[in-house]
């Protein structure tokens, strides 16, 4: 475990003084599909970067697509954890190559984990972690550490009797959002802690310690088992976000049902470090060894992938963050905690008091992928890769908003669920409406053009977003509807045009939409500005004042969409009755069938 009086000591420079060069920060991803990292210098500029594609290194060894395995008949999604060792390994030797400069320059290492996944560290686990050989491979070494090999993904749906436990255990599924920050989540760790223990009591019971995918990553640099991190320990339903502790009741109902099975699931969980700028030692002596980097390395808390989002950029009031991945989500830094079950508040990373919120969807990018592959090229024959991209694009920009051509047209809403969806909770399926210009006459199409579902694909993506958030903006200045100032787009869609394009017509952007230029880096880059902050903040500092004073936009934003259009996003406005109206019938039509 952890030294507690070594995490919660603050970082000092005891690190950068013995460099005569200026130090450099570390910054990992832990992705669905991908393992980033990234190291910045003092100024907050990229001085290098390599990554692992889980597919193309460790597809065929490990049999997993896109990053996972799937098991339709249960639902199960999860990853083999042995691949993450792996690939620890091979990306430090890639940056290796890659660096400009000597390794024991990087003075702090934090970094991120794909949300809610969970790993269960067995009785040997702390030993094996601090014996780690230089001369063998991490997975060689801790694959014995663990009680079971693999980690439930996000896209996982094999929870549906434990969410709807944790929505009855305080009175609802709002008094749970009101109490944790969300409402119960096929995903979320406490429901798949509570699956666990009921399908596979043996490794629940050979379980020693329990890590979410962040602090598992850190774990491994760090040569021990590090804590949970304050904004990721709210992605469990555990999380009691009044009082900033785990909630009693929440924990013996994933535990067991008894107040011994809840103490025992918190002793498995650790206590939460919450300070995102603490310490939590020396990097591990096996990276010092094999890699070069320096004794003295610190390691700091890793977070969830979302809240190391709102790390890469300095947001201010009424920015949006739109991160366009395998999965999408939608994020604002708020001081305001209005909690509902539709969707979430976090805890901000660095920021205490204030809170990350969230919409996070299933249908992201495998969604639109679906739709750009059955378009028809040119020649009349489905296109994938770039080819299928461009014809997705000119096909969503060739058609008019909501598909409206002309005065008097109908308005085309439709849901395109690759998987069953979260927000809202409806089956997989696609449906396609149309309605009066007004939001008035909802009724069900019976199809329309291909070329109409890329654009409408895109559209019902931001319109749920637009739905949700709309009680947290306001108009960012006078003369204008409420709306976000600025919107930022991160992730691998942030360098489609035609998404940008959609995302400023419905979301608006007063000051119109930026991407980032390592907006596929994203995670990775917060994680290493977050150990900039760490080690460099003075006194009362907080994360946004830091960045602010060193933030140069000129080279690190890039404007690709102008945003805000007076009429088209009234258009959007107009509908967005209708758009929640059809949701609305989906659930209901689901609950009677």
């Amino acid at each position: 475990m952890v030294d507690e009086h070594r995490m919660l000591d603050p970082c000092d420079a005891a690190a950068m003084s013995s460099h005569p060069a200026p130090p450099l920060y570390l910054g990992f991803d832990l992705s669905t599909q991908q393992l980033k990292v990234i190291v910045v210098g003092p100024d907050l500029k990229v001085v290098a970067q390599a990554k692992v594609d889980f597919d193309a290194d460790f597809g065929v060894k490990y049999g997993i697509r896109k990053g996972v395995h799937v098991q339709p008949s249960s639902g199960e999604v999860y990853a083999p954890v042995a691949m993450w060792m792996e690939s620890i390994d091979l990306v430090l030797a890639r940056l290796a190559e890659a660096m400009p400069v000597p390794m024991h320059r990087i003075a702090a290492v934090s970094g991120s984990g794909q949300q809610h996944g969970s790993v269960y560290w067995n009785a040997d686990a702390a030993a094996l972690l601090k014996g780690l050989d230089p001369a063998r491979s991490i997975v060689d070494q801790l694959g014995a550490a663990l009680a079971q090999p693999s980690s439930p993904n996000w896209q996982d749906q094999s929870t549906q009797s434990e969410c709807d436990a944790f929505d009855a255990a305080l009175g609802g599924r709002d008094k749970l959002a009101e109490a944790t920050g969300s409402g119960a989540h096929h995903r979320f760790t406490g429901e798949q802690i509570m699956r666990l223990k009921r399908i596979r009591p043996d490794v629940y019971d050979a379980t020693e310690r329990i890590s979410l995918i962040s602090s598992w990553l850190a774990s491994v640099l760090l040569g021990s088992v590090a804590p949970l991190d304050v904004a990721d320990v709210c992605g469990m339903n555990l999380w009691d976000m009044a009082h900033q502790r785990y909630g009693e009741e929440l924990l013996r109902l994933a535990g067991g049902g008894t107040r011994q099975d809840a103490d025992d699931l918190r002793r498995k969980l650790g206590e939460p470090v919450l300070d995102g700028g603490a310490c939590l030692g020396n990097v591990s002596p096996y990276f010092v060894a094999k890699y070069g980097f320096g004794a003295g390395c610190k390691v700091l808390p890793f977070t969830g992938d979302n809240p190391a989002t709102m790390l890469a950029l300095p947001l201010r009031p009424l920015d949006a963050i739109v991160s366009l991945g395998t999965s999408t989500t939608f994020l604002m830094n708020t001081p305001v905690y209005r909690p509902d079950g539709a969707y979430h508040f976090f805890n901000h990373p660095t920021t205490r008091g204030h809170y990350m919120f969230m919409l996070c969807y299933k249908n992201g990018g495998l969604a639109r992928e679906k739709v750009r592959d059955e378009l028809a090229g040119p020649d009349g024959e489905v296109e994938a890769g770039a080819a299928g991209w461009q014809s997705f694009n000119d096909a969503v920009l060739d058609t008019p908003p909501l598909g409206m051509a002309d005065a008097g047209d109908e308005a085309k809403l439709g849901l395109y669920f690759h998987l069953r969806e979260t927000v809202p909770n409806i089956r997989p399926g696609t449906w396609r409406f149309r309605c009066h210009a007004d939001g008035t006459g909802l009724e069900e199409a019976r199809g329309w053009d291909k070329a109409m579902d890329a654009r409408a694909i895109v559209e019902s993506q931001v319109l749920s977003m637009r739905l949700r958030s709309q009680n947290l903006v306001r108009p960012p200045r006078h003369g204008l509807p409420a709306q976000p100032r600025r919107i930022y787009l991160v992730g691998g869609g942030s360098v489609n045009p035609a998404i940008a394009r959609v995302i400023g017509d419905v979301l608006g952007g007063a000051d119109g939409v930026y991407k980032l230029d390592v907006g596929e880096s994203a995670c990775a880059l917060g994680g290493a500005y977050k150990a900039l902050w760490a080690l460099e903040r003075k006194d009362g500092e907080s994360f946004d004042e830091l960045m602010a004073a060193r933030w140069q936009e000129e080279g690190s934003i890039e404007k690709v969409g102008e945003g805000f259009l007076e009429g088209t996003y009234q258009k959007y406005g107009n509908v967005l009755p209708a758009f929640e109206e059809m949701e609305k019938r989906l659930l209901a039509e689901e609950k009677q069938g």
